[in-house]
């Protein structure tokens, strides 16, 4: 009644290295329009139209980024047209970016051109186990209220009127 299927053996497929690959390099004369994804690191010194989501960034002094930015650390020494959307953020002396950056942390040499808002982003929050804090919720709060404080007037009296 039960019968074991023979199992059909796949074809081994290659493991991608575990040493971390040497950065991605876009030189000054390429220019790409569309989104770039890579899981390390890349230097841009050319240009980009479009989003980029890596690891790490390098936006070289010659470089022009317009585009959104997501990454674990952006290292900005040319220019970025868009949001920047990384944990770690550095901006150097040259850095000249139009657009908004959401951080954990952020450093910002004197000197670099920062036209937009910085948002601090908070790590993310630890689950409720580990975190020990107890949240009331609406229900539990339905103690019963005092009455407002009595005003007082400038001549001592409680602000009662007295009916004589």
């Amino acid at each position: 009644m039960f019968t074991k299927a023979k199992k059909v053996e796949e074809p081994l497929r290659p493991v991608a290295p575990k040493e971390p690959a040497p950065p991605s390099l876009l030189s000054t004369d390429l220019r790409i329009i569309g989104d770039i994804d890579c899981a390390g690191e890349i230097q841009v010194d050319g240009t980009i139209e479009g989003d980029i989501n890596t690891d790490v960034l390098v936006v070289g002094e010659t470089a022009l980024v317009k585009g959104e930015i997501t990454a674990q650390a952006v290292r900005v020494l040319g220019s970025i047209q868009g949001q920047i959307k990384a944990d770690n953020v550095s901006l150097l002396k040259s850095a000249h970016v139009l657009g908004d950056i959401i951080h954990v942390s952020l450093a910002i040499e004197q000197g670099a051109y920062l036209e937009g808002h910085c948002r601090r982003q908070e790590q993310p929050p630890k689950k409720k186990e580990e975190s020990g804090i107890n949240i009331l919720g609406k229900s539990s709060s339905k103690a019963k209220a005092e009455p407002p404080p009595k005003k007082v007037m400038a001549d001592g009296s409680a602000g009662l009127k007295n009916p004589a």
